[in-house]
């Protein structure tokens, strides 16, 4: 079940979907919606899934946390049993529970955006004021 802070601040009024079939799709949807790679939530076994069109607020909770490496970029990227993020075209903001592993260091992704709709590149923001830019293509969902 989602954190008391999404309950109360959020579920009101938003779409809430639970069982791992249905919150993976629609978290594919939203996220073709907001123009965004397809493949930015590799998650598994998620148990709720929802998003508060109103306020812009999402949340994705799966059962443990779940480590990625995005391959085509050799990346390691750590989910918590909780996701949560602000959207908006283009961009994804105040986001919590992603972690990257930056040499040694795991650091919070707090923002994954592109610069300008055309770009091919996105951009993901640490909590450290850091940022990187990776081409959106290595995001995608395997085929």
């Amino acid at each position: 079940m989602a954190s008391q802070t999404i309950v109360d601040s959020h579920r009101e009024g938003a779409e809430v979907f639970q069982g791992d079939e249905i919150c993976r799709k629609k978290s594919i949807e939203l996220l073709e919606e907001l123009c965004l790679p397809k493949g930015l939530f590799p998650l598994e076994d998620i148990e709720e899934f929802g998003y508060n069109r109103t306020s812009g607020f999402i949340w994705l909770v799966q059962k443990k946390k779940k480590d990625h490496v995005f391959k085509p970029i050799k990346r390691a990227v750590s989910y918590a049993p909780e996701v949560t993020s602000f959207v908006e075209k283009y961009k994804l903001k105040k986001l919590t529970g992603v972690k990257t592993k930056e040499l040694l260091l795991w650091l919070s992704v707090v923002e994954v955006y592109f610069e300008k709709p055309t770009s091919e590149k996105l951009t993901f923001k640490t909590g450290t004021g850091l940022s990187d830019s990776f081409p959106a293509s290595a995001f995608e969902l395997a085929e």
